[in-house]
């Protein structure tokens, strides 16, 4: 295309602002560029057929809608020029970007200008235009690299990066990194873990939270003006959808430890150009406690996990089993299942699922009657209450005892290790000094230095995280005996208990294991191991069959 045929361009101008800009509002930056390039098109004379603009987009995202409109328009050939303030607003990844300059671009019939940059297709001397598509993404790749530092250091100090508080939270006014407790909003999130705790799943809790008309987080944000959405029961029908929540909410706030007053970041896998790739396990992310109040305590929200980790299945005539769930198999660990007997007084029994998928070869049938199971649970937790009323100090100390000669073993070798940790620290440290006076003194080459310096503090990094860990462990230990005491405190509420509920036995009971020794006569012998909630403390009843 020649100056002779500048009258017939039909120009696109395209206009973008991303927040790596460090540019403020689409009134400043945007509508600057538009008016700089609408001036110059007007002194060349070309007509302005549409002004594309994408505020608020990074240049490594291909996907902004107003280009892939400008992109649509010049494939129906109704533009033949585009123009930018300078290339970095067409894109900065070097490789789309190059190929709408090398491809597109040409197979269209569409000249292309970067203005400040000195771009334009229909001379020859645009060989520098690759190399500035290649500087504009390492641009960005430093760009990320100090924004996800500057939100790994705030993940590490505890503090609140999301765009909107958790439900039940608020952001507070005088610090946006700090939350306060929604005293609107937070019931809802109580009555939620109250609910886990007496053994109902996300699917029950929805039910609930229909029936009682509470609405869901996305109403509470609409209703706030945080977020402009709607949920898809809400477009179907918005008076009855904003009481209807969705599964995966639900169990997310159920396994959010913001609730117990903590901060858990840096949940999500991030790829620079390809954004979030997947979730990091839980035990990956950053969690710093003590940061806001809790809306639940740290006991109550433990036993929700294990709750949901072991989730329990509705038998086939829709009810739920009072034990299912806690019931585990002594020997081969598989969870103990109920069916009904064929037997002249049919009962409820529970039997391994080992055996009874795969037979005796793999294990043995642990057969407890449902009755037996509820009679032993019952008199044990009216002992152990009584026990508590009687000498709740004692009760306390039995079992801090035992949960300190269960832990023995796995202290010491953690002690051991830690002490082993700390000294290869020290040694490191002075490595690091010697090796520096060796590199002064000329002994070794200042790139020998940087090589050897670079491993020694990869592996003092790695040991020091190690240690942080094991600290946290020992601390963890030292913590057995407050539990033991909040438990007999707790306990003593039991003791005049006549029958058991799902809230009784969710409460107070962690797991109950089932073993089963078999004589040669053929008399079965089952132990059961019932192991109360705050720490897992072993209480033991023999039943011979």
């Amino acid at each position: 295309m020649g100056a002779a045929f500048a009258g017939t361009y039909r120009a696109a101008i395209y206009c973008r602002l991303s927040k790596d800009d460090d540019l403020q509002g689409e009134s400043a930056s945007i509508a600057n560029q538009r008016d700089m390039l609408e001036q110059y098109c007007e002194k060349q004379g070309w007509e302005v057929v549409a002004v594309y603009q994408d505020d608020g987009f990074t240049g490594l995202n291909m996907e902004r809608p107003d280009l892939k409109r400008m992109l649509k328009a010049i494939e129906r050939r109704q533009i033949n020029l585009v123009i930018t303030k300078d290339l970095s607003r067409l894109g900065r990844n070097y490789l789309q970007t190059g190929y709408l300059i090398e491809d597109f671009f040409p197979r269209n019939g569409v000249r292309y200008i970067a203005m400040n940059d000195g771009i334009d297709t229909m001379r020859e001397n645009n060989d520098i235009a690759p190399f500035k598509n290649i500087l504009n993404e390492m641009y960005s790749k430093d760009i990320s690299k100090k924004v996800h530092s500057s939100y790994l250091l705030k993940a590490q100090k505890g503090e609140f990066t999301g765009c909107v508080a958790p439900f039940g939270y608020r952001k507070d006014p005088d610090n946006k990194n700090h939350l306060l407790v929604d005293e609107e909003t937070a019931p809802i999130v109580r009555q939620l873990f109250a609910w886990a705790l007496e053994g109902h799943g996300p699917n029950f809790i929805r039910r609930r939270l229909e029936e009682q008309k509470m609405p869901c987080p996305t109403w509470w944000n609409r209703q706030r003006g945080l977020r402009n959405t709607f949920t898809k029961w809400e477009k179907q029908d918005p008076e009855k959808g904003r009481y209807i929540w969705d599964f995966t909410v639900i169990k997310d706030i159920l396994t959010n430890p913001v609730y117990t007053g903590a901060i858990a970041s840096q949940k999500k896998e991030y790829r620079f150009k390809i954004g979030t790739i997947g979730e990091k396990k839980p035990e990956d992310w950053i969690v710093v406690e003590g940061q806001h109040q809790p809306i639940v305590d740290r006991s109550s929200f433990e036993i929700v996990q294990e709750k949901l980790r072991s989730r329990q299945r509705p038998r086939q005539n829709g009810e739920v089993s009072l034990f299912a769930g806690l019931l585990k198999c002594g020997e081969c660990g598989k969870a103990l299942t109920i069916r009904a007997t064929n037997a002249k007084h049919p009962q409820q029994i529970y039997a391994c699922k080992t055996y009874n998928a795969y037979g005796k070869n793999h294990c043995t049938q642990h057969r407890v009657e449902y009755d037996v199971l509820y009679d032993l649970v019952l008199h044990k937790i009216q002992e152990c209450a009584r026990a508590a009323l009687r000498d709740e100090a004692a009760v306390a100390g039995r079992l801090s005892d035992n949960c300190i000669a269960e832990g023995k073993a796995q202290r010491e070798a953690l002690e051991h290790a830690l002490a082993k940790d700390e000294e290869r620290v020290e040694v490191l440290d002075k490595m690091v000094l010697r090796l520096y006076e060796d590199m002064v003194a000329g002994r070794i080459s200042e790139a020998n230095f940087n090589l050897m310096l670079d491993k020694t503090q990869t592996e003092q990094a790695q040991l020091k995280e190690r240690i942080t860990e094991g600290r946290k462990k020992l601390a963890d230990e030292l913590q057995l005996a407050s539990d033991a005491r909040q438990w007999s405190e707790a306990i003593r509420a039991y003791a005049d208990i006549t029958e058991l509920d799902a809230a009784t036995i969710n409460r107070l009971v962690k797991e109950i294991v089932v073993h089963e020794q078999i004589d040669p006569d053929r008399t079965r012998h089952i132990t059961i191991e019932i192991h109360f909630n705050l720490k897992p403390i072993a209480e033991a009843e023999q039943v011979t069959a």
